[in-house]
């Protein structure tokens, strides 16, 4: 199955981030960008992911020097604006990958694309992660460690949900049972022309 591709690179990705635990280490992709495409996006849109993650941690210390927060917070509309190119790259491959598929005549359009069902797993790897690091944090109280292990549980089955989600839409899109079409993110408050404060108000 496709997630079971997904969630072991996902793994890898976040074990791999944590070994030096810093935002400011430097990436490597081990997969190649050709004979691997597929896992090479999702290795890189964990990590951008996972690097998020810990920018949000970072910007909500009560303490942060507000010239650091405001330059963390370019740091993260950066990111944010990267997890989006690489969901779009995401579908651009699922796109090339079943582009000989004839939908058939009742085939319809999910309520969301492939690859943000992919998003939202490579996240959820995440939660995953690190509810399970609180679960046996030394110094949390057993009260923080059963609680956590609660929701540890309801996430782990979110995981196996979502995986057979997107599992099964990949699936049909194959049988021709669903079709894909996918809209580019038209985001406006990035955008000189569009956004009135970096086009000067007019």
């Amino acid at each position: 199955m496709f997630t079971d591709k997904a969630n072991s690179i996902f793994k890898e990705v976040i074990e791999k981030y944590h070994v030096i635990d810093s935002v400011d280490q430097e990436f490597s992709n081990p997969y190649d960008s050709k004979s691997q495409a597929i896992e090479h996006l999702l290795y890189r849109k964990c990590w951008i992911d996972t690097v998020q993650w810990h920018y949000e941690d970072i910007i909500r210390d009560p303490e942060i020097d507000p010239i650091a927060a405001l330059k963390l917070k370019r740091q993260i509309d950066a990111s944010n604006q990267d997890r989006t190119d690489m969901v779009e790259y995401i579908d651009s491959y699922f796109l090339e990958l079943y582009k000989e598929i004839v939908p058939k005549a009742n085939a319809t359009i999910n309520t969301e694309s492939p690859a943000w069902g992919v998003d939202r797993l490579s996240i959820l790897a995440l939660k995953v992660y690190h509810m399970h690091v609180e679960t046996i944090r030394e110094e949390a109280t057993d009260a923080h460690k059963t609680a956590c292990q609660n929701k540890l549980n309801v996430l782990l089955e979110q995981q196996v949900d979502l995986s057979t989600a997107i599992d099964t839409l990949l699936n049909d899109i194959e049988n021709g049972d669903k079709y894909m079409k996918v809209y580019k993110q038209m985001k406006m408050y990035n955008d000189d022309e569009l956004n009135p404060v970096l086009r000067g108000g007019k």
